[in-house]
């Protein structure tokens, strides 16, 4: 018996069934949103079509500076994936994670004013069920700073990506640069265990006096802005570090 080797027009219409079946139509067509695992797995089936797939890992779509991701993502890949997901294995604080903003509808509309192609917002149920028992940790880059302040802080980071990374099934994820030990910890990740996928990293996007933008931005005094903001010039006066958009070859 031969193989039935489907064409490209039938794994097109095949890709389409599944967006129908899993994932929600956005307001105006345009932006499809998942919410569960499945319908994550479903926004990944681009890649049998051949199409290229891009994704942005965050925590809130509405968070300043997530716009450029999404160019980057839409300038080098067919799909862009963006996955919102506060993610309670990073929190050491229970208040924190409390008080951490969500705002589906908002993060819809930044998802879709930045032409993303699908907005994936799995549940910590699914992401996380009762009986998960297997965690990611990382060394190396992991070590000091805030691993040392937040402990048990990167293996949530580590192990959360690697969950999404194999929903999504993306060919290239992007990161800002702001968060340099993060997307440490998840380079080593991505090349230690040699995940199919090239890590990109966006220059920082900055307020006008200097501060990277950040959705906890408004939590800062008007002191400690200050004296961060002072503290991001230093950095921009420092010797410059490798080239922004390096990325891992998968």
């Amino acid at each position: 018996m031969s193989a039935f080797v489907p064409d490209s027009a039938t794994l097109i219409a095949y890709s389409i069934a599944c967006f129908v079946l899993f994932v929600t139509p956005g307001p105006d067509m345009s932006l499809f949103l998942a919410k569960t695992v499945a319908g994550g797995r479903r926004a990944g089936i681009a890649a049998m079509t051949g199409a290229s797939l891009g994704c942005i890992l965050h925590a809130l779509a509405a968070a300043l500076g997530i716009s450029a991701l999404i160019a980057a993502s839409r300038a080098d890949c067919d799909v862009t994936v963006v996955s919102i997901f506060v993610n309670p294995a990073q929190f050491n604080d229970p208040a924190d994670l409390a008080a951490y903003p969500r705002d589906l509808d908002r993060d819809a509309e930044v998802a879709l004013a930045a032409r993303a192609d699908v907005l994936f917002c799995p549940s910590p149920d699914d992401m996380y069920p009762a009986d998960l028992s297997s965690w990611v940790d990382v060394a190396g880059p992991a070590v000091g700073l805030e691993g040392e302040r937040r402990p048990g802080h990167f293996r949530g980071v580590a192990t959360v990506c690697l969950k999404l990374f194999s929903i999504v099934q993306p060919d290239r994820a992007y990161f800002g640069q702001k968060d340099a030990q993060q997307v440490a910890v998840i380079r080593q990740m991505v090349r230690d265990l040699n995940l199919p996928l090239a890590v990109h990293v966006i220059p920082t996007v900055r307020e006008p006096d200097g501060l990277a933008l950040s959705s906890r931005n408004v939590r800062l005094s008007p002191i400690d802005r200050g004296r961060a903001a002072d503290e991001d010039r230093q950095e921009l006066l420092e010797p410059p570090a490798p080239p922004a958009d390096e990325s891992t070859p998968a």
